[in-house]
């Protein structure tokens, strides 16, 4: 009698649709109903997300949110560790979005807060998640929030990324998608640009041609000059749930996301898990919202679904988990375990 299928579901959330958490238990579901046994993993790249996949917020702190208005930021802090989702405090949604948003005068002073917080909690390592800001301030408000810098030396401090973009990289690339307009941006650039040189004087890090250091309208070139590490997101979440000797025991690994496009292999949760799978000899089955695709035909290797393909737009939206349970459902029933 052969065994029951291993499936490991490995995912990211789909914006606006459903947590990772959820999408994941939607995997479950559909791996049950075709007899099969399934390993869940919600996975994040360093944006939003992560404070929820590490373990979930346990603290909330009063800071200053991005246009200058209090904000309840809720954060972890466990055996040492503070997990910080920058969006918490600095984020594009706490705005209104890009059309509230000021992209000029919108800060990272609260995230510098929320690590002053944590330190004087006497956090040991402290993980910022930089990842849906409202903000192209080049981390300066941060910078200035944190009191007695001097004590990060003390900690490890590290910023999980999700993107390889420059610090003075981070206005055109970023700041279009927070409201600013072309002069905007070009005054945003030479900000930043000006800013390489100050924290260059001032700490005397060069972020201004390290990768990722972008990240967050420049939150990590910030940070870094305080002596933070740079770490991608997606492998830190992946070290943290053993992702690789789940992967390793698997006879499908599902992942997904909200819409799968060149981005979703720099960085990001589907380019790892599909990479993990690879090195392992895993079929991999990608679940999309919505996919572009030339991207699908780049990777003839994945299997990819696209709920919006499949169901069309208002269905993919509204049903996002009974849809994925049903795509799972019928491709584990067609899949066979691997001989061993």
């Amino acid at each position: 009698m052969s065994r029951p299928l291993r499936v490991v579901a490995a995912a990211d959330k789909f914006r606006g649709t459903a947590t990772a958490a959820e999408v994941v238990a939607a995997v479950a579901l559909g791996a049950e109903r075709a007899g099969a046994t399934c390993a869940t993993l919600a996975l994040a790249d360093g944006g939003e997300g992560l404070l929820d996949v590490l373990g979930g917020a346990n603290r909330t702190t009063v800071v200053t949110g991005p246009l200058g208005d209090d904000v309840r930021a809720s954060w972890r802090l466990s055996q040492g560790t503070a997990v910080i989702e920058m969006a918490q405090a600095s984020g594009l949604a706490l705005a209104g979005g890009a059309d509230g948003n000021d992209p000029i005068a919108a800060s990272t002073e609260g995230t510098g807060e929320l690590i002053t917080a944590a330190l004087d909690a006497g956090a040991t390592r402290i993980i910022v998640g930089a990842g849906g800001s409202a903000t192209t301030d080049g981390g300066l408000g941060a910078v200035r929030a944190v009191v007695a810098p001097h004590r990060l030396r003390r900690v490890q401090l590290q910023v999980a990324c999700d993107v390889r973009t420059r610090f003075v990289d981070a206005a055109p690339v970023f700041a279009p998608q927070k409201g600013a307009s072309p002069a905007q941006v070009e005054l945003l650039r030479r900000r930043l640009d000006r800013l390489v040189q100050v924290y260059r004087e001032t700490y005397g890090v060069d972020v201004g041609d390290i990768d990722g250091a972008g990240a967050a309208g420049g939150l990590a070139g910030g940070l870094l000059a305080l002596g933070a590490e740079l770490v991608s997101g997606f492998d830190l979440v992946a070290e943290h749930g053993e992702l690789p000797e789940l992967i390793a025991d698997a006879d499908l690994v599902v992942t997904g996301e909200g819409y799968l496009d060149a981005q979703s292999f720099e960085g990001k949760v589907v380019g790892g898990v599909a990479a993990i799978a690879a090195e392992h000899g895993v079929p991999v089955l990608v679940i999309a919202g919505d996919a572009d695709a030339d991207v699908i035909a780049a990777h003839p290797a994945l299997r990819v679904v696209s709920l919006v393909a499949r169901a069309g737009d208002e269905k993919a939206r509204t049903r996002t988990c009974e849809l994925i349970a049903e795509v799972v459902a019928e491709v584990a029933a067609a899949t066979s375990p691997r001989s061993r």
